[in-house]
């Protein structure tokens, strides 16, 4: 809406020589480990950091600033900052005029924003407010990194939006490290982002809703119909599997029993269903509820490409034959859409790659040929391109970047007498997404075996609650047990635990309100008590 795409603006390999970095709902140091290393190295190199998170991470305690907002009080916190630049006239006045459109709405919806109106707010004082917005405006080379502390919020789209107008009003785009990157939680989300999966995108993000994309891809797929108006996301599809509507699923390496938000309502919705079908290279929690489970192989069984955060297409390359029954799954896909009645004949992964590379422009260049000298970064239309490792230069995939105006909407869903505390979850370095993998390694098991609850000092004294004490965490979707940690890294009022683990599911808790644009759900921000056992 802002740039033209949603995706990395610059390299990995930028980051150590960046000015600025402003990091903003990310436990970069934990869940991006590699970028996180790169981070550091640019901290070493002089580099000042600012980390915006309600929790005190890793990262943050290497910070310059460590801005602890309150949970859900990012646009409050990035409009002021615009409005500080604005005030104090820092603002990149000739790229604003040459490369962006919508400006003076935009500043004028600003009013309200001003630091020493909305400090109490965000829990940050306006003075640390405005020194932010000087050294970022300022600095030539500036970067802003965020993830799902941002997007995972009822005002996600709207939060994404105001990081853009930050960058836009500052200029911090179309050079070297700088941009706005959001990093991704695994390694091959952008991939299968660029492949289409997504509701109202084909390949390469070429719209549903354009007559010449479909009869483009109706050709190459050698089909008559494809159509025309955008499919649901996976809060919708559980919505509509639990309605009925929706009678059979095919989910693929995803576990919703422990990813998606009220777990309870997602049991209800998956046994609904007429014909579930799970195809992952464990039994999951999801996959016991299937009523056929296709074995599939893991990253080492299999050829491939993934595609990281930074539009970098790589090669994956088969170690071993797959163990047991399990097939590759564009061998499982292929065969299915065969006895469809498709024509899926591909004989190796290569041949997915040509056709992909026919049908979607930014891929247009890339072959496995070109990549066994290496990965190469989308945009890469044609085989003698070399890549691109920094996007809008010059001008943006849209023509002009747009400015958004972005008004500010509390969570949905508010502590109160009932439930007075505000629950955040996220990852933990030891273990990742659902445990499907990390909780079968012995060696991860002897670091982390189970969870446990951050919570404030002067909560935990208010509850009697003492470290390691067995507690009740309690929302109104449900219910879990869990051993308190007693931590100042979480803000008073506010308590912390992973998704990792299914004894101790944090998304038995959270709230299925979604944003009404991305539609993403609010999994950051829910109301809960907490009760000692015992």
């Amino acid at each position: 809406m802002a740039f033209g795409s949603g995706a990395m603006t610059n390299s990995i390999g930028e980051i150590k020589d960046c000015e600025v970095l402003l990091v903003i709902g990310s436990n970069t140091t934990e869940a991006h480990p590699i970028i996180g290393v790169e981070m550091q190295k640019a901290v070493r190199r002089g580099a000042t950091l600012f980390v915006v998170d309600p929790r005190r991470t890793e990262i943050a305690a290497l910070a310059k600033e460590h801005l602890q907002i309150k949970p859900g009080a990012n646009i409050p916190l990035l409009n002021a900052l615009a409005y500080t630049i604005i005030e104090e006239g820092l603002w990149n006045k000739e790229f604003v005029k040459e490369r962006t459109e919508g400006f003076e709405e935009w500043a004028a919806s600003l009013t309200n924003f001003k630091p020493e109106l909305v400090e109490n707010y965000v829990g940050v004082p306006a003075e640390t407010i405005r020194q932010v917005a000087r050294a970022y405006a300022r600095a030539e080379k500036a970067a802003i990194f965020y993830t799902m502390g941002v997007t995972q919020h009822t005002s996600g789209t709207a939060n994404v939006l105001a990081i853009a107008n930050l960058a836009l009003l500052c200029g911090h785009l179309g050079k070297p490290s700088s941009g706005v990157n959001p990093l991704r939680g695994q390694n091959n989300v952008q991939g299968a982002c660029d492949m289409g999966g997504l509701p109202n995108v084909l390949p390469g993000y070429q719209s549903v809703t354009d007559e010449q994309v479909r009869l483009k891809f109706q050709q190459a797929w050698e089909v008559d119909y494809l159509p025309a108006t955008p499919g649901l996301t996976v809060g919708e599809m559980l919505e509509a599997a639990h309605a009925g509507s929706i009678k059979g699923m095919f989910i693929l390496g995803e576990n919703p029993m422990l990813s998606d938000p009220d777990i309870k309502h997602v049991e209800e919705a998956l046994k609904h269903l007429e014909f579930l079908v799970v195809q992952d290279i464990f039994l999951t929690e999801t996959a016991r509820l299937a009523h056929v489970v296709l074995p599939g192989a893991s990253f080492a069984e299999k050829d491939g490409t993934f595609t990281n955060s930074e539009r970098r297409v790589q090669r994956v390359r088969k170690a071993i034959e797959p163990i047991g029954g399990a097939r590759a799954d564009w061998q499982v896909l292929a065969e299915i859409g065969r006895r469809l009645g498709l024509k899926m004949d591909y004989s190796h992964p290569a041949e997915v790659m040509a056709e992909i590379a026919r049908v979607t422009p930014s891929y247009g260049g890339i072959s496995y040929e070109r990549l066994e000298q290496g990965g190469l970064q989308w945009p890469c239309p044609s085989p003698d391109h070399p890549g691109t490792p920094i996007l809008h230069v010059g001008k943006f995939s849209r023509g002009l970047g747009k400015f958004h105006a972005v008004d500010f909407t509390p969570p949905a869903e508010l502590p109160d007498e009932e439930y007075p505390l505000v629950l955040n979850t996220g990852r933990r370095r030891t273990h990742y997404h659902t445990g499907t993998m990390t909780r079968r390694s012995r060696g991860l098991a002897e670091f982390m075996p189970a969870d446990y609850l951050e919570i404030h000092p002067q909560d935990a004294c208010r509850l009697g609650i003492v470290d390691g004490d067995l507690v009740k965490v309690v929302s109104r979707r449900g219910a879990i047990t869990i051993k308190a940690k007693v931590t100042e890294m979480v803000r008073p009022g506010t308590v912390f635990t992973s998704f990792h683990f299914a004894e101790s599911a944090a998304n038995l808790l959270t709230n299925t309100a979604r944003d009404p644009i991305a539609k993403i759900p609010e999994l950051k921000v829910a109301a809960v008590r907490v009760e000692k056992i015992g």
